[in-house]
Order: structure tokens, then sequence, then C-alpha cells
């Protein structure tokens, strides 16, 4: 597929990209909850072959599939850029996304480092790629500590693992926020935001 060129009829793509605990799921859910960025951003919505819980709603939350429909989609070029995680695919489906960016909507989403470099090669001048930094190894590992109580040690030692090999690769995005201070954070989120999507 040619990447797609940019033009005033065009939305932006915003990527959220950190190592697990940044913050980066919270930033974009603030910048999304925002009055006035709220009408300027949709949120991406994500196939995935894990089941549904009981509060979750399809095309809401996720697109829920079975594998094998997954790999169909795949297959097909209906998906972006997809990974596997704890057993489970996820993905982002072209299809909802390419309709957003036609009618001049933003589309914001969270992605690991591969996805985020796949859609800035896509869609090179409409993509936003966004880092987000912790305060700290030491800090990030309280955080994963904190929402994994029940995580293994060794588990946790494998998420700082990947963690640090994801920090090496933030000088390679667009900017860069340290979630130090949620709401010092979120602002700085939002003037990104403001910025990119008035040019």
């Amino acid at each position: 597929m040619k990447a797609a060129k940019r033009s005033n009829k065009l939305g932006k793509i915003f990527v959220i990209s950190g190592p697990s605990g940044s913050g980066k799921t919270t930033l974009l859910t603030s910048l999304i909850q925002d009055k006035k960025i709220g009408k300027l951003l949709v949120k991406s919505c994500s196939i995935t072959t894990r089941p549904k819980r009981s509060q979750e709603r399809e095309g809401k939350e996720y697109f829920f599939v079975n594998p094998l429909e997954f790999r169909r989609q795949l297959k097909a070029k209906k998906i972006l850029e997809w990974t596997r995680y704890l057993g489970y695919y996820y993905g982002t489906p072209r299809e909802p996304l390419e309709k957003q960016l036609q009618g001049a909507k933003n589309v914001g989403l969270c992605l690991d480092l591969k996805g985020a470099r796949i859609l800035k090669k896509m869609y090179p001048c409409n993509t936003v790629t966004i880092f987000v930094l912790p305060p700290s190894l030491d800090v990030l590992k309280e955080r994963i500590q904190g929402r994994c109580r029940h995580t293994k040690h060794q588990e946790i030692k494998q998420r700082m693992l990947l963690a640090r090999k994801e920090l090496q690769a933030a000088g390679k995005f667009d900017y860069c926020i340290l979630n130090q201070n949620l709401s010092v954070a979120v602002e700085e989120l939002k003037t990104i935001f403001l910025q990119e999507s008035s040019t």
C-alpha cells in the first residue's frame, strides 16, 4: 500500500508509546475526555482474540474475533499492525482508521514500538509519535508491581528488561513526555495535540 499523503482533508494519527507502567493509556484517556479535545479526537478500536470481559462492548473497547478470523483478516491485509501478548493477538484494523482519516478525524491509539514504527512508515506525514517516559526505572518498577500484585517475580523482571530496551528508542519519536506528574504530563500532551492538529 502506498503511504497516505497529507492534505487538508486528512486527519492525523497520534500514537502514544512507552514501557508498561509509563501511563500511556491514562494519558490518552485523559486527552479524549477533555471537553475541547474530545470533539477533535477519537480512540482507535483494536481487534483482539482474547475473550470479551463482562463490562466490555463489541466495537467500543475492542472488536472481538476468534484466532482463525484474525489470521484471515491479517492475510487479507485488513490489519495494519499487530502483536501477540499473553497468548492473544491484538491489532489495528485498517478500514475504521482510514475511514476516520478520510473524514478529517484525528485518531489516538496506544501501541508498542513496532506498531508505532509501522504506522509512521505507512503514514509518514500524518502520524505523530509520542513516547512516555517514567521518572526513573525504580519508579517504573514500583508502578508495575503496584498494578500487577499477583504477577510472578520473573514476569516483572521480563517487563523491566523490555522497558530498558524500549527507553533506548525514545529518541526516535517525534515527542517525549516525562510522566512524573500526571496533570503536567496531560497538559503537555494537550499542547502537542493542539499544535499538531492545527498544522
